[in-house]
């Protein structure tokens, strides 16, 4: 929409309050909200102020001052709010009016731009799957002197000596169970349907693996920034869905020990004209530039999880035994490859490769972007992306997996492959020296340290005795 159209839509659907949201350097969804009235041709070109200061990662309190600029295209009616148009925005300095350069949307809509002026391609198009918990109920908390979480599901494998129901989804075994079992499949028809309704398009909802409300919804293929965009609403309304249902939704990538985690995997594909140049006969029926592409990938991948995998939490799904993508091969069918060329379809149009790393906890607007920075460096230096992995990887023998590289253990083994490895990424202005610091920096200190610092429950189970 224009921002006529978008004037046009409140007259029209009776629009009283106007939801500005935006995301922070970290990745959380921020919003505030103005009277309609407030709202007019001119707020889609000067904004409306913030105090950057007050935001993770972002300006010092002598430089506070930031502006939200509303783009119309984004625009929708919010279905959970009263009388109310949603509307994101990008982040501008109020003196130079220039893209504010940690604005997480500044940074994708760079990396497009960045790819265009490469001629390789005219769209980035990514497809995404969307995986997360639904819980009936959740507590936790960490002081000085106690640490603990819990968690329920009526679905719960924990809940079978309890006398509910008896239909219990056993541990990794939730894949496409029918209800009763599956007690959340009207949860996410109404989520998919209010997706729909807000503007996203869905190609799919299920149950995933594990035990206690794992989910999915798959939303179709779309241009890298608005594909960003959908993620982020995506979220929105599945945790204000879940919580009509009296339910709390969560995209943390392992809430739940020794069964399966939540993954955010990505289906890529680069287009020029209106063709897929992924579309090809080499193998798994992919181009030339498409294996350069996820040789890109691959060279880069330990730098880009700190990206694309970017919570200590994310690291607890990468591990043994639960078909997550721990070593860093590609190929065809494969799922227990980090990147798998998927073959269900033989349209020139659905031609592409899916990398199964990211999770649900990351800043989609960075991930998608580095990881289009990671194809384009391939691409530009043709690296070989080596041999295909066409075994299944957890049933190699020990000295054969030694030969496959890994990824990264911790977060602050992906930081320091950042650190070390960072320049495909500044190509263009895409991402700055002074993001990748800040990232580094919050990701560190925030994060990695915090939790480093506290004694762990697991720990007094091992040593209190000692």
């Amino acid at each position: 929409m224009t921002p006529k159209e978008v004037l046009a839509l409140c007259r029209r659907d009776e629009i009283r309050a106007v939801d500005l949201r935006f995301m922070d350097f970290p990745g959380t969804h921020k919003h505030f909200t103005i009277p309609v009235k407030a709202l007019t041709e001119k707020s889609f070109e000067e904004g409306f102020s913030i105090d950057g200061s007050s935001l993770r990662g972002w300006q010092a309190i002598n430089e506070s001052d930031m502006l939200v600029v509303p783009q119309a295209e984004t625009a929708y009616v919010d279905p959970f709010m009263q009388s109310t148009l949603a509307i994101t925005c990008n982040i501008q300095d109020p003196i130079t009016r220039e893209a504010y350069a940690k604005d997480p949307r500044n940074v994708a809509r760079k990396a497009e731009i960045y790819m265009k002026s490469t001629g390789f391609a005219d769209a980035a198009q990514f497809g995404v799957e969307t995986e997360f918990f639904v819980f009936d109920s959740v507590r936790f908390d960490q002081n000085e002197h106690e640490a603990f979480y819990h968690l329920d599901s009526v679905e719960g494998e924990w809940n079978r000596g309890k006398g509910s129901t008896g239909y219990h989804i056993r541990r990794r075994e939730g894949y496409f169970p029918m209800p009763p079992g599956d007690t959340l499949q009207n949860l996410r028809t109404e989520i998919m349907l209010k997706l729909q309704e807000c503007g996203v398009e869905v190609e799919a909802q299920h149950h995933e693996m594990a035990s206690g409300g794992q989910c999915e919804i798959d939303l179709k293929f779309a241009p890298l920034l608005q594909t960003a965009d959908h993620i982020l609403r995506s979220k929105y309304v599945i945790k204000n869905m879940a919580a009509r249902h009296g339910k709390t939704a969560t995209f943390m990538p392992k809430p739940i020990w020794n069964d399966s985690g939540s993954g955010c995997h990505m289906h890529v594909s680069l287009w020029k004209e209106s063709q897929n140049l992924f579309h090809g006969s080499g193998y798994g029926g992919l181009t030339e530039m498409a294996m350069f592409a996820i040789g890109g990938i691959l060279k880069h991948s330990p730098a880009l999880f700190a990206f694309c995998c970017p919570t200590t939490n994310s690291y607890k799904r990468l591990i043994p035994g639960f078909e997550s993508p721990i070593n860093l091969t590609y190929s065809f069918r494969n799922r227990s490859a980090a990147i798998r060329i998927p073959v269900h379809s033989s349209s020139p149009a659905t031609k592409r490769f899916e990398f199964r790393c990211p999770d649900s906890s990351c800043n989609p607007y960075l991930a998608t972007s580095a990881l289009l920075m990671a194809m384009l460096d391939g691409i530009q230096h043709r690296i070989d992306p080596g041999p295909p992995l066409d075994k299944d990887i957890y049933d190699l023998a020990p000295d054969e997996m030694e030969s496959f590289p890994k990824v990264p253990a911790t977060l602050e083994e992906s930081l320091t492959a950042l650190r070390n490895d960072h320049a495909f990424l500044l190509r263009g202005d895409v991402f700055t020296e002074d993001v990748i610091d800040t990232w580094i920096w919050y990701k560190q200190t925030h994060e990695a340290q915090a939790l480093r610092e506290r004694p762990h429950p697991w720990e007094f189970a091992m040593y209190y005795d000692v």
